[in-house]
């Protein structure tokens, strides 16, 4: 049953996707001053949403994992995070090309990519975190206390281009900018596709991880022998 509802979603992600690329590539117009790179925000954007929202999904998961001692929350946590840390990736990089083409530059210690880079990094050294302690129970807790402290670093990332005024510009859904309707629909429904693959990785990563505690359980037991 599981596995046919992700294969659902996959292909309803899927078509979605297809379908976003045929309107933003042939129907939607190049934007008047950015050309045609700037098509490159309706994966850009919704790629650090995702990010978000996966860090948020496993901030949940830790909190009740402290309370509940429940490894399955812990689980979720890992695999949210690690997902995270892919859309992550997809944003830093996508915003290099689209600065490279744009500013001529790929990279400037600007507030926003900077903040974006080090919450990348602190969710990778969560990971790091985890490979370095064995007993399942403490690496849980451990693991659970750094997703919580990590994402606070989340609404700085968030926030910092409306603190700072640096290199990278205003938000214009929110900043007091403004964007074409068109363009607003194709931001957020782009999103859609890309947060019903992350669900699709998480439910994955997440089974994967129960059954590599399993593996852990009986390895220590054949050790105890």
């Amino acid at each position: 049953m599981r596995t046919r509802v992700l294969t659902i979603i996959g292909v309803l992600a899927g078509l979605i996707l297809v379908r976003n690329l045929y309107v933003m590539l042939i129907n939607l117009p190049d934007e008047q001053f950015q050309g045609a790179v700037f098509r490159i925000i309706f994966f850009h954007v919704p790629a650090v949403f995702t990010a978000f929202t996966c860090y948020f999904s496993a901030l949940v998961a830790s909190i009740l994992y402290l309370f509940k001692k429940n490894l399955r929350y812990d689980s979720f946590a890992v695999a949210a995070t690690e997902v995270g840390l892919a859309f992550g990736a997809i944003n830093l990089i996508t915003g290099m090309i689209w600065g490279k083409i744009i500013w001529g530059i790929a990279w400037t210690w600007d507030w926003r990519l900077t903040s974006t880079l080090i919450c990348w990094l602190l969710y990778a050294g969560y990971l790091v975190l985890r490979r370095a302690i064995e007993e399942p129970t403490e690496r849980a807790r451990l693991a659970s206390v750094v997703s919580i402290l990590n994402f606070a670093v989340v609404p700085f990332v968030f926030f910092s281009i409306k603190w700072f005024r640096t290199q990278h510009p205003q938000p214009v859904l929110w900043g007091g900018g403004s964007m074409d309707p068109s363009y607003r629909w194709m931001l957020y429904g782009n999103w859609v596709p890309l947060l019903m693959i992350a669900v699709i990785l998480v439910a994955v990563r997440m089974r994967q991880e129960e059954q590599q505690r399993e593996l852990e359980g009986f390895r220590r037991m054949a050790h105890a022998f």
